[in-house]
């Protein structure tokens, strides 16, 4: 397939990560509490009448650092910090439950991080039951997740699947052992190749791939081959970002 130029151009432009909103140009040195509330409050009814509402979680944690990662993230391999983190999200969804003058209705929900497969299945499940206690799940809703192809596992999967989840994001970066070990994210292809196979065995109907383009030690022939081994195994969508250096 043969892409225009004019269209690559039009569409090679920065744009506001998804995970910090409102982006950071907007954000100010005091926050006035009571006009927050009072636009979380028009905003939510404008939205819940229309079909309902779309959550992001950020589960931050990492058992190690992918050194290209500029998110807000938690390094550490202990997994009681699971326990408590939730209790804090807990908190902080009753607080906008207070705000909200009817129940919710969620319409698309994303779990990311950070690493949200380095939770447990169980405490995935317990996690989203309490954001799901207070809430009505619209008949079309739509759930996605990230996963770390090293540690999804099918009990994951299966949890998801029954809470509702249908897509599932890959961090893929690079398959080239070089460029893995520079970034200190090891994972072989294999590995890959078996978190999206298991992901459609259990009936996910969307398994997209992050690449990242422009990271150090990569090449042409090499990026090339991540692509063609990543096409192989048919993923849904391809998400092809570029590095970024964060100071």
């Amino acid at each position: 397939m043969n892409i225009p130029s004019s269209l690559l151009n039009k569409y090679n432009v920065p744009v506001p990560r998804y995970t910090s909103y409102p982006t950071v140009p907007f954000w100010k040195d005091e926050l006035d509490i009571t006009a927050w509330k009072n636009t979380f409050q028009q905003q939510f009814q404008i939205s819940n009448k229309e079909g309902g509402i779309s959550l992001y979680l950020h589960l931050p944690f990492c058992e190690s650092l992918c050194t290209y990662c500029g998110c807000n993230k938690k390094i550490t391999t202990n997994h009681s910090v699971e326990g408590k983190y939730m209790k804090a999200l807990e908190k902080e969804w009753n607080l906008y439950v207070a705000l909200m003058d009817e129940p919710p209705i969620i319409r698309e929900l994303h779990l990311g991080g950070g690493t949200p497969t380095f939770f447990t299945p169980q405490n995935l499940e317990k996690l989203l039951n309490i954001i799901f206690s207070k809430a009505i799940i619209s008949p079309d809703h739509e759930f996605s997740i990230e996963g770390h192809p090293n540690n999804t596992t099918k009990e994951h999967l299966e949890t998801l699947f029954n809470l509702g989840f249908r897509r599932v994001s890959y961090g893929v970066q690079d398959n080239d052992p070089e460029v893995q070990r520079i970034i200190n994210r090891i994972q072989p292809v294999e590995n890959v190749k078996k978190a999206t196979d298991t992901a459609r065995a259990v009936g996910f109907k969307s398994v997209n791939f992050d690449l990242i383009y422009g990271l150090p030690l990569q090449n042409t022939e090499r990026l090339k081959k991540t692509i063609l081994q990543s096409i192989e195994m048919r993923p849904d969508r391809i998400a092809f970002y570029t590095y970024a250096l964060v100071p």
